[in-house]
């Protein structure tokens, strides 16, 4: 359990304000339904969707909550710079999205670069769970991507 020492609780404003930029167009789609809003269906991989529930509440835990012990003052680094880009490709992705843009690359945009984000956030922070639930999050969030979305 020693490397577990490496951390401790406490609070991380900029975890928190990453989980907002990728909930807010999902705050938008809950209100403000899309032309051809293929992402209301339901769900063939329920199992899948609720396991990937679960490591997307840790990983968001892990991202506002638990902290490195070493961590340096937050700085704009590589990291940081493509976590960003990240979620300016997501945004794209949704932008395609609410123009009817509907296709597996659109599907694909809504789906990788959110998870990339987390995982490249947390890798920038030293958070190691958050690096660990994010990726199991992303495996679970492309299945369900996929199998719904693409394959279908």
């Amino acid at each position: 359990m020693k490397p577990l020492k490496q951390y401790r609780f406490g609070f991380d404003p900029w975890g928190l304000l990453l989980f907002l930029l990728v909930m807010l167009p999902n705050f938008i789609w809950f209100a403000v339904p899309a032309p051809n809003d293929i992402l209301r269906t339901d769900s063939i991989t329920p199992v899948v969707d609720t396991i990937g529930s679960v490591f997307q509440v840790l990983t968001v835990a892990c991202l506002c909550f638990v902290i490195r012990k070493s961590k340096s003052k937050p700085h704009l680094s590589p990291l940081i710079i493509a976590t960003i880009v990240c979620i300016a490709i997501y945004y794209i992705g949704w932008v395609l999205y609410y123009t009817a843009n509907v296709n597996p690359v659109v599907i694909l945009l809504l789906t990788i670069p959110p998870c990339l984000a987390f995982i490249l956030f947390a890798a920038d922070r030293k958070n190691l769970p958050a690096i660990l639930f994010a990726t199991a999050f992303a495996v679970c969030h492309l299945v369900f991507a996929v199998v719904n979305f693409i394959l279908k």
